[in-house]
């Protein structure tokens, strides 16, 4: 089992920049690839980033250049660094973690980009 709890939403103006965290527990060494994607009300949910357990990154075309996936792992910790934010980028996100043929997701955190 992994537990994961996402935070560090909230609401930014256009341009602004916000760090996501996703802590994880449980059994995080069967982890082999983790990742944040993210659902907009009436839009299905979308890969935003992953990273594997051997560092290979993975982005969405719409944030490619603007967002950075990171992990700590003496921390549990997973990161999401959101710059140059887009009010098309609000949505809830969410971590989800990869264990063999299992996957878990997170509760989600609410990213509003409003003036």
């Amino acid at each position: 089992q992994v537990q994961l709890v996402e935070s560090g939403g909230g609401l930014v103006q256009p341009g602004g920049s916000l760090r996501l965290s996703c802590a994880v527990s449980g059994s995080s060494f069967s982890i082999n690839a983790i990742g944040w994607y993210r659902q907009a009300p009436g839009k299905e949910r979308e890969l935003v980033a992953t990273i594997t357990n051997i560092g290979t990154t993975n982005y969405g075309d719409s944030v490619k250049g603007r967002f950075t996936i990171s992990r700590d792992n003496a921390k549990n910790t997973l990161y999401l660094q959101m710059n140059s934010l887009k009010p098309e980028d609000a949505a809830v996100y969410y971590c989800k973690a990869n264990s063999g043929v299992f996957h878990y997701w997170g509760a989600g955190t609410q990213v509003t980009v409003s003036s």
